[in-house]
């Protein structure tokens, strides 16, 4: 028999798969993400880092985490944010279906692209967005300067 060109393309017939897909009620995890790596282990923010044409902002979300349970140092190169997230409420492992969100500590340090004047940040929370607003630091001027000259003979 003349096999068809999908046939010839995929090496099979549609609908013939040699191997039928399995179907769970359990979503599929490794190891590595059957916990968050132990208790004592930290979790890492994601952030999104943009610039305006006066400062470097960062932002990420936070949902859960109160101001004042957020720790962020500030240095002319690098934002370091800290904080918790805790459960409100105890829920046994096996009353979980999908278990994904993070609890517990967590933190981020940022390498800036360019100085900031760390003086002037300022940072906000709303709807559970954490926003940073680093001012960019005054660029150094170069400055020309004439040579005198001082032989005397």
């Amino acid at each position: 028999m003349k096999k068809s060109f999908l046939e010839k393309l995929t090496g099979g017939v549609l609908g013939q798969d040699k191997e039928e897909p399995r179907v769970s009620a359990e979503p599929e995890t490794k190891d590595s993400q059957r916990g968050w790596k132990g208790a004592d282990a930290e979790g890492q923010l994601t952030i999104d880092v943009f610039q305006t044409p006066s400062d470097i902002v960062i932002k990420s979300t936070i949902a859960g985490v109160k101001p004042d349970e957020l720790d962020i140092a500030i240095t002319n190169d690098m934002v370091t944010v800290r904080g918790r997230r805790d459960k409100d409420e105890n829920i046994s492992h096996d009353d979980y279906f999908y278990q994904e969100c993070y609890w517990g500590p967590f933190s981020r340090s940022v390498i800036l692209p360019v100085d900031v004047e760390a003086d002037k940040a300022m940072a906000s929370l709303k709807n559970g967005v954490l926003t940073i607003k680093l001012p960019k630091a005054a660029k150094l001027k170069t400055k020309k300067i004439s040579v005198i000259h001082e032989d005397k003979e």
